[in-house]
This record gives structure tokens, C-alpha cells and sequence, in this order.
């Protein structure tokens, strides 16, 4: 039995939700917070608990959002009226990258497994997360499309590349982040598509893996450290999309970079093979 505090569980909790919307992977986070505190926690429950915390922040921050595209889609569906025209091919494009992002994803999955859960495998993708932050920002010229000026190609290279995030330590905010960046999408639009294409993905994610939730999972875990860790875990998420947002606005990404860099190395230097979870 896990006998994981609500102290620990508030600790995981913020992990995920502090991590989760910054471009710094908060998959990896988890997996290094967990085996600092010296846990290996089975199965999925407990990080679907995590996940749906997150969830609930974004769709709470963007409601409004989520509100005006769903009813543009269905009404240009049934008028055609020009108006909802872009708020109906970008909510096509958000489908269409999250059809690609989750076929791929189930079947790297069992590819992917515990294999690539080791410091080692963690360094190498922080690292190479933290190169390509550095290589969109002073290497690739700013774009300036916006929602409108979405192309399919545009949802089709952001649903590829977001599927990477199924390796611990590439970020799916950052890849998606990234990606939006590099077909030309402005700042604004390459973190709203980010945003919101989290939605489904981790809902999705969630979903798939809802039969890991059983009566079982409370008693190993604790049900206090489970709603401890959600509650925590929506509150840090909702701080950190807020904090991103603002951020991205007049910040850079190569302060990311440099801090994943710097995980990356820590990781290397303090976490040995023996640690896998």
C-alpha cells in the first residue's frame, strides 16, 4: 500500500499544474517528483486525477472561447453565414489535429511504455526540448497569421508534432507551442490553438484510461491525497495558464530553454538508471 501524505499528494498536485501549460513537459516533472519523494505509483489513477484538474482550469479560463466556436461551427453548418466562416475552420482544424495527435498516440504508446521513463531518456528530451524553444525564437522569424489565415497543413504539422509529447520530457505545450510558431502563426493564435487543442487531448487521454479508476485506487492511495492533489493541481493550472499568458506576451522562450537545460543536467547528475519507475 502507498502511503502517500496529503502534504506529498498537494506537492504532485502542484507539480502537474505548474507544469502542465508551460512549455517544459510536466509529464517529466511528475516522474522525477515522484521518484524524489521516493514513489512508484501504479497504474493511471492517480495521474488522471492530476489531468483532470488541468482540464477543468483550461476549460473554466476558456469557456468563452469554447462557447463561441462550438456555436459558430454548428450555425455555419446550418446558415453558411460568413461571419462564423473562421471560428468554424478553426474548430475543424482543433479536430482535425487531435485526430491526429491521439491515432498516433495509441499506437506509440505501447512503443513508448516505461521504456523511455528512465533520467537518462528524460535528460535527452528536456535537452532537445530546450533546442528547438531556442531555435524557434532566434532562428525563425516571427509569423504573424492569425486564426483566419489557418491553413489544414498548419493543423496537420501541429497534430504530428504534439505527438511526441507521448516521450517524458518533450513538452506538449511547448511542441505545440512551437509547431504553431513555426508554420507562422502569430503569438497569440499559436497559444490559443495550444490552449485549447488541450482540451480533447487530454480528455481523450483521460477517457482511454478511465478503467484504471477503481474503488481499489482510493483505498491504495488514500482518498484525501487523491482530491488533495486534483484540487491543487486545478488551482496551480489555472495560475499557471494566466501566468503563461501574460508571460508569452512580452517574455521569451529561451528562459524555458535554459531551465530545461538546466533539469536536464540535474536529472543526469542526481537520478541514476536504478530509479526507473
Amino acid at each position: 500500500m502507498i502511503t502517500l501524505s496529503i502534504v506529498e499528494a498537494i506537492i504532485l498536485g502542484a507539480v502537474q499544474g505548474i507544469a502542465e501549460f508551460l512549455p517544459i513537459s510536466s509529464t517529466a516533472h511528475i516522474i522525477i517528483a515522484q521518484l524524489l519523494l521516493g514513489y512508484s505509483i501504479p497504474g493511471l489513477s492517480f495521474e488522471i486525477f492530476l489531468h483532470l484538474g488541468s482540464i477543468i482550469a483550461v476549460i473554466l479560463f476558456f469557456w468563452r472561447d469554447i462557447t463561441h466556436i462550438v456555436s459558430a461551427f454548428f450555425r455555419y453548418l446550418a446558415k453558411r453565414e460568413k461571419e462564423d466562416r473562421s471560428e468554424f475552420y478553426f474548430g475543424l482544424y482543433l479536430i482535425v489535429a487531435t485526430m491526429i495527435t491521439g491515432l498516433l498516440g495509441v499506437m506509440l504508446e505501447d512503443v513508448v511504455g516505461n521504456a523511455l521513463k528512465t533520467p537518462i531518456m528524460i535528460a535527452i528530451a528536456l535537452a532537445l526540448t530546450g533546442i528547438f524553444l531556442i531555435a524557434i525564437e532566434r532562428f525563425h522569424q516571427v509569423g504573424n497569421k492569425s486564426e483566419s489565415e489557418m491553413s489544414w497543413f498548419d493543423a496537420i504539422i501541429i497534430g504530428f508534432v504534439q505527438t511526441l509529447a507521448v516521450i517524458p520530457g518533450i513538452s506538449r505545450s511547448g511542441s505545440t507551442l512551437i509547431a504553431g510558431l513555426y508554420t507562422g502563426l502569430n503569438r497569440d493564435t499559436a497559444v490559443r490553438f495550444s490552449f485549447l487543442l488541450s482540451i480533447p487531448v487530454i480528455l481523450g487521454s483521460s477517457v482511454l484510461a478511465i478503467t484504471d479508476i477503481s474503488a481499489g485506487s482510493f483505498r491504495t492511495i488514500g482518498t484525501g491525497p487523491l482530491i488533495a492533489a486534483f484540487i491543487t493541481s486545478f488551482v496551480t493550472s489555472l495560475i499557471g495558464i494566466i501566468w503563461l499568458i501574460d508571460f508569452l506576451k512580452k517574455g521569451r522562450l529561451i528562459y524555458f530553454a535554459l531551465y530545461c537545460f538546466l533539469l536536464a543536467a540535474i536529472v543526469l547528475a542526481f537520478l541514476d538508471e536504478a530509479t526507473v519507475l
